[in-house]
């Protein structure tokens, strides 16, 4: 299963190149989510997520290490009909014209077998690594973060809640184990001073690279394919063919290496015919598996999302208005006039307490001298009075 994205060439473009890149990182983000919903009726399943780092660089050991064995491409070039390539041949064949006796070449077109291991090493090894050092690098920050907020609550030395035999004990474990602890947390701290410099120049380096390579100034895509001394490009139908028979020749001789009596013989060949079963479905099931699992992501969340959604209730009344009393100042018809002064309110000013407007120097020198609203008669301070810049 191929995806050609376009093109002219042997030289990929920019796109093909970064759609390779990401396609390990969909995969993953796609498997941890699979698992993580299979985990909540599979309980035993949490045992893969709790090793997640290495769960996935052995599944993508695999894969990548029978991606070059067979096609000399990565998993995620082969999907994209791409090959890695020497840069002395892929120069050679850049610069030389197609002819009909240019079949010949194909077969010193490979890489060789240090360029296939080292090429594993960048692409299971360090980025593993990697993956590990920025977890440790969160625990790290997570745990500075917190004893920033919080402090430091470990409590050292003698308990006065226990015996002094019991604290002793305690004391002996804890020494035990202090050495092993003084270490990890040495070890966390270097992590976390270190990994900020190593992840900014990696990123670094990436994106200078890929933009050179988008700019056409380089045939490199990555500092990883520069090291090696291999260029990306893309797959001709002669090499495909090539690949193809290739693979039948190793399975071949893989299968005239069978030793033992004749039933083991009939096991193994069944057992090595699974084998490549899966592995020739590989490629189409995982993509088939990241779209499912993605869309599956999609609706899920989008169905959470709704019943989540708050439920939308029409704005409560307003309360009833608070009663005038009796004793209190009679409210004038006009509600612009200011019921202490009996003239058009200036500064207007409301009391909280009963929501009635005066004017501000009318209200306050009132509620400063009675403690109360004049026209309910209910408690208040000049604390609840609140100017208002708009008035009716």
């Amino acid at each position: 299963m191929l995806f050609q994205v376009g093109g002219q060439g042997s030289r990929p473009t920019f796109f093909e190149m970064a759609a390779a890149q990401q396609l390990p990182a969909s995969l993953r983000a796609a498997l941890t989510y699979s698992l993580g919903v299979f985990a909540l009726r599979r309980p035993f399943l949490h045992r893969l997520l709790d090793y997640e780092h290495e769960s996935f660089a052995l599944l993508m050991l695999i894969l990548e290490t029978h991606s070059l064995r067979t096609t000399d491409a990565s998993f995620a070039e082969s999907l994209y009909g791409l090959r890695r390539r020497p840069v002395n041949v892929a120069l050679k064949i850049d610069a030389s014209t197609v002819s009909p006796n240019s079949d010949n070449a194909a077969p010193n077109s490979g890489l060789q077998r240090r360029q296939k291991v080292l090429s594993v090493v960048f692409l299971v090894v360090l980025p593993y690594l990697k993956s590990k050092l920025h977890s440790i690098y969160n625990k790290e920050r997570e745990a500075r973060l917190q004893a920033t907020l919080w402090g430091d609550d470990q409590n050292e030395g003698f308990d006065a809640t226990l015996g002094f035999e019991e604290s002793r004990r305690t004391l002996d474990s804890d020494a035990n184990a202090s050495i092993r602890e003084r270490v990890r947390k040495r070890v966390q701290k270097i992590v976390g001073f270190c990994y900020p410099w190593l992840h900014a120049t990696t990123e670094g380096l990436q994106f200078a690279y890929q933009l050179l390579y988008l700019l056409d100034a380089t045939g490199y895509y990555s500092f990883a394919l520069h090291a090696l001394g291999i260029q990306v490009c893309r797959a001709t139908g002669q090499e495909m063919m090539d690949t193809s028979s290739r693979i039948s020749k190793i399975r071949s001789r893989e299968r005239e290496r069978l030793r033992g009596p004749q039933w083991l013989k009939t096991l193994q060949g069944a057992l090595l015919s699974c084998m490549y079963t899966v592995l020739d479905y590989a490629q189409t099931g995982l993509i088939a598996a990241v779209f499912f699992f993605k869309m599956m992501e999609w609706w899920y969340q989008s169905a959470e999302e709704r019943m989540s959604a708050p439920t939308v209730y029409p704005p409560p009344p307003p309360p009833p208005p608070p009663k005038v009393a009796k004793e209190g100042i009679p409210l004038p018809s006009d509600r612009t006039i200011c019921p202490l002064c009996s003239q058009k309110r200036a500064n207007p000013s409301v009391v909280t307490i009963s929501g009635f407007v005066f004017c501000y120097a009318c209200i306050f020198k009132y509620i400063t001298q009675y403690k109360r609203c004049p026209v309910t008669l209910m408690p208040a301070t000049v604390e609840q009075i609140r100017r208002l810049f708009h008035d009716v």
